[in-house]
This record gives structure tokens, sequence and C-alpha cells, in this order.
């Protein structure tokens, strides 16, 4: 009966900043902005207070929760120490703690009805932020140039994640799923963004290593790899053909280097500037270096990095830059807002968390590829998995929605591997006798975990009828 009102509070907790939008003017909107705020918390708190517990220790979990306790309740001290603008702090630090949020709510023994909530809000929030962002970055700019930062969604990454699963792994297509890849990759080239482009190839080989756990599948998952391959190139081609101006400005965005005075790309030294700033800043003395200097903490570009940007900056306005905004670059910022103690533990965590899980999932679709819950690890996987990937351009836990959508992928990804950990064979300690094993049978399953749970299709999940699979895949649809 506690349970009654939970997919509601589970929509209530993802749809309303699917609606946030960055403002073009940093000192306004504020308002409308925390609006979107209040109900995902304290949805999120609702949750939080009905949802089941584990029983069985992790220590994969533990570590994970500990590291991010750390990171969140940790920054008060750096406050303390180096006494930054409250306002400046409170706006840094709400990202992460809607991530802690986030993964304090998915990581949790749900049901296979409340997972499949959880999947799918979080798909159409993810669709609902990519094509509002869209929209009002169109419509409160001008031309291509000045709007192509404020059309991109900050889980655009993640979207494309969950995407390819469906596409590599589970070789299911649907008109839909096809509909909504083509639009990411349509906003990818308006954006004019290398960085996105480089993190799609990232999501890809991922996408291409969870599908084939062994040598033998390798070529198979090749092929389908060609088949996405063929629909990324046929997009971008009618997106070159449909608006003339993309290719062009592709062509000057890869090569405007050779435009400038040092011959060096100036938004890749602006980044290199940025960081060496923060590095200096952070490594001034003991105290800071342990500590960090706190989030919302100011920062300008390094004055070593003024001679490669000659014609792009004056010397004045290269100096008057000061940001307080979380860094462009993340695993920098957190040493640089956390320190050493209170910084680093959850970048560190959580990327060695995604490797286990890499690695566990490669093992137990090779041994047991049936495995109840096993799409949803997946899914999980690659949607966490575009942190990492969002990271290459930007911060991932600058925006408010992307915080809380990678806390909610990282909350699944542990609490399913937690649950698999107990039910599925563990993984052999030599290599050599991994090879000799045979697809096991399916093993007594513990706990909440029942065969068949976990939809192995995100259409399934989404409600939809019409998938269609490729030929020669010899995977069952558990659902059906």
């Amino acid at each position: 009966m506690r349970h009654q009102y939970a997919t509601p509070w589970i929509w209530i907790f993802l749809l309303p900043l699917a609606l946030d939008y960055k403002a073009t003017n940093a000192s306004t909107g504020h308002f409308a902005q925390f609006i979107l705020v209040i109900p995902a918390m304290a949805a999120g708190l609702a949750l939080l207070l009905i949802a089941p517990r584990f029983h069985e220790r992790s220590p994969l979990r533990s570590v994970v929760t500990a590291s991010m306790l750390l990171c969140v309740f940790g920054s008060v001290v750096a406050q303390l120490i180096q006494d930054n603008d409250s306002g400046n702090y409170l706006r840094v630090l709400l990202p992460f703690i809607l991530f802690l949020l986030g993964y304090l709510v998915a990581c949790r023994p749900w049901s296979e009805h409340r997972i499949a909530q959880f999947e799918k809000a979080l798909f159409l929030g993810n669709v609902i932020s990519l094509v509002f962002t869209f929209v009002y970055g169109i419509a409160t700019g001008g031309g291509l140039e000045e709007v192509r930062f404020r059309i991109i969604s900050v889980t655009l990454l993640g979207l494309q994640g969950v995407l390819l699963h469906e596409f590599v792994v589970a070789k299911r297509y649907s008109l839909y799923t096809v509909a909504v890849f083509a639009g990411t990759v349509i906003v990818e080239l308006l954006s004019v963004t290398r960085s996105l482009l480089v993190g799609t190839v990232l999501l890809f080989l991922i996408a291409m290593a969870l599908s084939a756990p062994s040598v033998r599948q390798i070529w198979r998952a090749v092929g389908h790899g060609v088949v996405v391959a063929s629909v990324l190139a046929g997009v971008a081609g009618i997106a070159a053909l449909a608006v003339p101006n993309v290719a062009e400005h592709w062509t000057q965005r890869i090569f405007f280097s050779e435009a400038t005075v040092s011959g060096k790309d100036p938004t890749t030294i602006t980044r290199l500037a940025e960081m060496r700033d923060q590095y200096d800043q952070v490594s001034a003395s003991p105290e800071t270096l342990l500590f960090g200097a706190g989030y919302g903490h100011y920062y300008r570009y390094s004055p070593v990095y003024l001679p490669d940007l000659a014609g792009q900056f004056s010397k004045q306005d290269f100096y008057a830059i000061n940001e307080w905004a979380a860094g462009h670059n993340f695993w920098v910022y957190q040493l640089f807002a956390g320190g050493l103690v209170f910084g680093i533990a959850m970048p560190l965590a959580t990327l060695g968390a995604l490797a286990v899980c890499f690695f566990a999932y490669r093992y137990w679709r090779k041994v047991v590829p049936n495995a109840p819950m096993l799409p949803v690890f997946g899914r999980a996987i690659m949607l966490f998995a575009a942190l990492p990937a969002t990271s290459i351009g930007g911060n991932p836990l600058g925006p408010r929605f992307s915080g809380l959508v990678f806390g909610i992928g990282l909350g699944l990804m542990i609490a399913t591997y937690t649950r698999l950990q107990l039910a599925l064979p563990a993984r052999a300690n030599r290599v050599r006798s991994a090879r000799r094993m045979r697809p096991a049978a399916m093993p007594d399953l513990p706990g909440r975990i029942q065969p068949g749970m976990g939809r192995p299709d995100l259409a399934g999940t989404l409600g939809m009828s019409h998938t269609a699979q490729l030929p020669g895949s010899n995977r069952p649809d558990i659902a059906r």
C-alpha cells in the first residue's frame, strides 16, 4: 500500500527538469529554473522514503555511496574555509545534490514494474529535453553561429547511449527509436560540436564491446555496427543537403586553427588555460590541495596561454574573464573544488564502477545470455557511460537535468549489478577457464529477481509492440 503513489512520483521526479533551460543571460531566469527543481526534489525525497532496501552487503555499492556522500557533504568544509559566495556555491552544488539524490533513489531493489517506469520516464524525459532545448535555442537566438551552443540537450549522449544499446547490443529497431536517434545526430551536426561526435563514436565502440563478449562474436557485432554507421552517414548526408551551411561550418571548425596567428585551436587553448588556472589555484597551498577551493570559487584563464590566443582575445578581455560556474573539465574541476580529500574520490569510484559493471556484463552475457535483468543492466551501463563521454567537451554535472539523469543511471547500474552478482555465476579467476565454460543453466534466484524480469527491449519498456529484429539474431524476446 505504501507504493500506491510511486509511479506518479517517478514521473514528477524526472519530467519537470527535462524542461530546464540555459538562460540567455546568466543573471536572469533563476526563479523559473528554481520552480522546476522543487517538484523534482520533493518527488525524489518521497521515493527515497518508500523505496525497498537491500539486505545484502555489496562492496561496490558501499564504495560508490561513500564517495558521493563525501563529495557533497565534504564541500561544506571548503565552503567554510574559503567563504565563497553562498549563492554561487549553492547553484554549482545543486546538480551534484540531484546526482546524489537520483543515485540514492535508483540504487534500490525496485520491482520489475517500477524499473520499467524509471526507464520509460528516463527515455521520454530525455526526448522532451532534446526537443525543448532545440526549439528554445532556435527561438531565442539568431544564426547558426549564435544558437549552436543552446540547441544541445545536456543528456543528448545519454539518450544516444540507450538507443545504441538497442541497435547494437539488443539488435532491435523500430521506426520511433530510429527517428529519435536520427534527430540526435541532426542536432549534433547543427551544433558543429566536435566533442559530441567523439562522444557518439566512443559510445558506439562501448556498445560494440558489450555486444561481442567473445572473439567469435566480434565479426557479427561489426556487421551490426555497419548498419548503425550507415544510418549515421545517411543522416549526415541528408543534413548536409538540407542545410548547406552545415558542411561549411564544419569545414571552418575543423580547420579553424590554420586561420589563427598561433596556428592553434582557440577552443582547445581556452580549455587548457582554464584547467591550468584551476590547477595553479588548488596547488597554491597545502590547505587548498587537501580540501579544494570549493564549489562556486572564481577562476580565470592562465596567463601562460595568452600568447597562444593572439588575435582571438585582447589582453584586456583575457584578464576580464572571471568565472564561478562548474569548470568545463569535470575531472580537473573536481580536484579544484574538492581537493584530494573531497574531490577525486567520487570520479574515481564511479569510473571504476563503470569498468567493473562493463566487464561483468560481458562475462554474464557470454555465460548466461538470457539472464533476467541483463537488458536493464546493459541499458544502465550505456546511459552512465555517457557521463565520461560528455566530459570530453564539458562538465556533465554542470546542468541540473544531466546531474539527475546520470545519478539515476548510476543507481540502476549499481543496483542491478548487486542483484545479478548474487544470482549469477562469479567471474572465473583465469581467462583460460572462462573460455572452456559453456552457457550455464539459470540458478535459483534470490530476493526479488524472478525469471522474465527486465524488459529486453526499449520498445517493450515504452509499451510499443512494433519492433523489428535483425535476421539471424538468436536472442529471444523474454517479454514476448
